[in-house]
């Protein structure tokens, strides 16, 4: 049985603006999905929905089979983690986690029992005593998550909850969040605009823009194989490079034009592109997928002049100049190289993306890894 089903869900306000067209979205139960996008796409409204904190103006919501259209949040049976904690100030760390509980009239045996359980799986025992104001971000984010274990809920949804954090705190409760899940197992699903958040944490992503579905996948089938260009350049950090460039098919052979140069596809890839001679698209390669080509190298490199490089590390970030635009490279950090200086790069044809240049669509040549 599925956790959660959307059929035909709509959100239209007052005044005809339609904000979410017609979702169709089946989540699995146990299953971790996340909602991306950029801001105004649409995502928090939708899980919003899902939570019963905005009505829907057509279609239906299911959570484990039951139709909860009319249903009031408390009766839906989820927990909800926010951006702000909204934590009780004027509480102890016991306290706000034990406060729903309290509110439903729970045994307080039983009560103490899940805030001991959830607060060892969170390592926050030693902070029951303390209130909201003596904690750190992290510890706040850890005591909402807290508050939403002691529920026993069939549905959890997060709201961008790491947004606040530093960037360290932000990768350190990204893998509490995941242990968390492996743990518990429940249905969940997670808004973020964090690229990073989704690919590192979810099972399925659900890629959204203007209030639709651009595509849903695995994090391997959203990054290898995007079906438009919104998607593509919307994961991987840095995310993909897109240059202008022409399709070039004759004697049997077929390459791409970037700019005066030429780039053989591979034989494997050659049927995609059969007719489509002279069609202007957009070609995208990933960083990893740039290599620096031999000095004096000319058959299937990219004459490029480095921009800036910046130094990371385990790896360096290499924006160089070519005829068609800029483009970065993910170089070995031993690699040197000044602004200004001209260098030929190697792309690995096998690793290629092509767009329609009016559409944005893939013209198919994503299917590596199938």
């Amino acid at each position: 049985m599925s956790g959660v089903k959307l059929e035909g869900v709509v959100k239209q306000y007052e005044g005809g603006l339609q904000v979410i067209h017609g979702i169709d979205l089946e989540i699995r139960r146990g299953e971790f999905v996340v909602f991306v996008g950029p801001s105004g796409c649409g995502k928090s409204t939708l899980m919003r929905m899902v939570a019963g904190l905005e009505s829907i103006s057509a279609g239906t919501i299911s959570i484990d089979g039951r139709v909860v259209n009319e249903l009031p949040p408390r009766e839906r049976d989820i927990a909800m983690v926010f951006q702000d904690y909204a934590l009780y100030p004027h509480k102890s760390v016991y306290d706000n986690l034990a406060f729903g509980l309290k509110l439903r009239k729970t045994p307080a045996a039983d009560i103490a029992k899940r805030v001991a359980d959830a607060a060892a799986i969170l390592k926050i025992t030693h902070l029951l005593d303390r209130k909201p104001r003596a904690l750190s971000g992290g510890q706040r984010q850890r005591v909402a998550m807290g508050r939403a274990i002691v529920r026993n809920a069939k549905l959890f949804l997060f709201d961008e909850p790491l947004s606040n954090l530093d960037a360290l705190l932000r990768s350190e409760m990204r893998t509490e969040i995941k242990k968390l899940h492996q743990r518990i197992g429940a249905t969940t699903i997670y808004v973020t605009h964090d690229q990073v958040e989704a690919m590192t944490l979810a099972e399925r992503i659900v890629v959204l823009d203007a209030g639709r579905i651009m595509q849903v996948g695995t994090p391997d089938e959203i990054y290898q194989r995007p079906v438009s260009r919104f998607v593509a350049g919307f994961t991987g950090s840095p995310p993909m490079n897109f240059l202008k460039a022409t399709i070039d098919v004759r004697d049997g052979g077929a390459s791409i034009v970037v700019g005066a140069s030429a780039l053989a596809i591979p034989d494997s890839l050659r049927a995609c592109v059969q007719g489509m001679h002279g069609r202007e698209v957009e070609f995208g390669i990933r960083p990893e997928d740039i290599r620096l080509a031999p000095n004096g190298a000319s058959h299937a490199a990219l004459p490029a002049t480095v921009v800036v490089a910046e130094p990371l590390g385990a790896e360096t970030l290499v924006t160089f100049e070519c005829a068609a635009g800029e483009l970065i490279a993910r170089l070995p950090p031993s690699v040197k190289l000044a602004p200004a200086q001209p260098r030929a790069l190697s792309l690995d044809m096998d690793k290629l993306h092509l767009f329609d240049a009016a559409s944005g669509l893939s013209l198919g040549m994503t299917h590596r890894g199938s």
